[in-house]
């Protein structure tokens, strides 16, 4: 099954046909980070106490409620991190008003030592994957209502990337306590 998983991975990203830059090493290995992500991510988002019937296919689907859609998403913030050609480490004292998607992000971000104590007194890592599926979407409309690189402003332009390197840490967290990995590149 993990070998299925693994070339149903490769078959989707081959004909996605984004990774000619990588060498035949780094195909390799990234089909099975997306491949075992997939299947992972797909048992444990279920609740332990309900039962499942798996679909190799619907689980290494780039969109939707699948380990493959969150990896995608902390591969672009990795990118944007990447690209910012400027220095975001700096302390920033405030931002004057923040834009409706990241304020609903701020919210989804303080829900994560919760979700993570719940999930644990409850013995659930569905309650951390579908957490991280909530935060990636959150993510996802955050990224598409506002630009970040492209931003005018300078602080902004600081606080948008060092706000999206705080979800991608979340999102590697989460997954690493699901025991999943994430590519820097997809």
């Amino acid at each position: 099954l993990m070998q299925e998983m693994t070339d149903t991975a490769q078959e989707i990203s081959e004909g996605l046909g984004k990774l000619d830059s990588f060498s035949a090493d780094e195909k390799a290995k990234l089909y099975s980070t997306i491949g075992l992500g997939a299947l992972k991510y797909y048992i444990l988002k279920v609740d332990p106490k309900k039962r499942i019937l798996f679909n190799p296919e619907e689980s290494v689907d780039f969109a939707g409620n699948t380990g493959p859609f969150i990896q995608y998403t902390y591969a672009r913030i990795q990118s944007i991190i990447r690209k910012a050609d400027f220095d975001f480490s700096v302390t920033l004292t405030g931002i004057e008003e923040l834009h409706e998607k990241e304020k609903e992000l701020v919210k989804q971000i303080e829900l994560y030592p919760e979700v993570i104590q719940n999930a644990a007194h409850n013995h659930s890592p569905a309650l951390i994957a579908n957490y991280t599926y909530d935060l990636v979407r959150e993510y996802n409309s955050f990224y598409q209502s506002v630009h970040i690189l492209g931003e005018e402003d300078l602080t902004k332009k600081i606080f948008r990337v060092q706000f999206s390197q705080k979800v991608g840490e979340i999102i590697k967290s989460s997954f690493s306590l699901l025991g999943i990995e994430v590519p820097e590149r997809m």
